[in-house]
């Protein structure tokens, strides 16, 4: 009787395990969006089938890379 009450799954542990599931399901719920994130991702700039958008934002973040046609503004930090 004594560990329905004070076990490790007795009355008195319910409520610290309901709230221990309440965070986890919290963390799942945010690591599944930033999977699904990431997962769009990878199949934006799967090779085959490469977002252009995508692939110009990678080279332009990446590499500096610039098309021919466009203006680069180097902007000097302004001191307040």
């Amino acid at each position: 009787m004594g560990l329905a009450i004070a076990g490790p799954s007795g009355l008195l542990a319910w409520g610290e395990n309901e709230q221990l599931l309440g965070k986890h399901q919290t963390r799942i719920a945010k690591l599944t969006e930033q999977r699904d994130a990431l997962r769009n991702r990878v199949k934006l700039l799967d090779p085959d089938h490469a977002d252009p958008d995508l692939v110009g934002e990678q080279l332009r973040q990446n590499f500096n890379v610039v098309h021919p046609d466009e203006v680069v503004l180097i902007l000097e930090p302004q001191d307040e």
